[in-house]
């Protein structure tokens, strides 16, 4: 029981917290906050996915290479059809950013995007809760090391989220009201995630295999591909130094939390 709850209370921090620090930062239009946030983001993915979470699934000697090869590929590839189909979406782009669109770029983006992104937005946030519950079933490190983990990517993506629901018309506290409904799956994933996975916990080492897969497809076909959209050495430089930042901050968050 104590497991579940602190499963609650890390989903609790790293979606519901987020998306009010994503709707403070969204509100005041805080680009260049944003930016760096990005970079960070996707150093603390990588280092999660490669440092901790395979690490852990090969650990659990439940699986072969070939088949943690294969599931893990499967995850990536798995991303990348759902997002082709709109079922899920990562966007980090808001109105006053440095990034060059064509004219009425916002405006489409906010039209087409409202709704699917609040739907895709709780299916994430669902996958995200199970996610934080595998981790937390197999030790508490990587629990809160997959917390932090979410935390920095939800925070920079809520807040792309956010600007395109503003663009289409929402209030700021309708677009605030239904982003903490979706927000809410977080939690409805972690409990279902903690009964399925430890009635069946020879299905964690897969839940991480996808975790992983979760993280490594966010950090390099959605985040440092927009970094390298950025030619100038003046601004290449500092998002280099924010990734490695990010892949520290995950280590030291690791080391610090001890071993499992």
């Amino acid at each position: 029981m104590l497991t579940l709850i602190l499963i609650l209370l890390a989903n609790a921090f790293s979606t519901l917290i987020s998306i009010g620090l994503a709707a403070a930062l969204s509100f005041r239009l805080l680009a260049g906050v944003v930016d760096r946030m990005v970079s960070v983001a996707a150093g603390v993915l990588l280092a999660t996915a490669l440092v901790q979470l395979l690490p852990e699934a090969i650990g659990s000697n439940l699986l072969d290479a070939d088949r943690l090869g294969w599931v893990l590929t499967a995850g990536i590839v798995g991303f990348f059809i759902l997002e082709k189909l709109t079922l899920i979406h990562h966007t980090h782009h808001h109105e006053g950013d440095p990034h060059e669109h064509p004219h009425g770029y916002d405006a489409h983006e906010a039209g087409r995007g409202a709704w699917p992104i609040l739907v895709g937005d709780a299916f994430h946030n669902f996958g995200d809760g199970a996610v934080i519950a595998a981790a937390f079933l197999l030790d508490l490190r990587g629990g809160f090391l997959t917390a932090a983990a979410v935390f920095a990517h939800e925070v920079p993506h809520e807040i792309g989220d956010f600007m395109i629901l503003l663009n289409a018309g929402f209030t700021r506290r309708r677009a605030f009201g239904f982003m903490l409904i979706s927000g809410l799956s977080a939690l409805l994933g972690g409990t279902a995630g903690y009964f399925l996975l430890d009635a069946n916990r020879v299905l964690v080492p897969y839940a991480l295999l996808i975790a992983a897969a979760s993280f490594i497809y966010i950090a390099l076909s959605d985040l440092l591909p927009e970094m390298m959209r950025r030619k100038p050495l003046s601004s290449s430089v500092p998002e280099v130094i924010l990734v490695l930042c990010g892949v520290a901050l995950a280590g030291l968050i690791r080391a610090t939390l001890g071993h499992g």
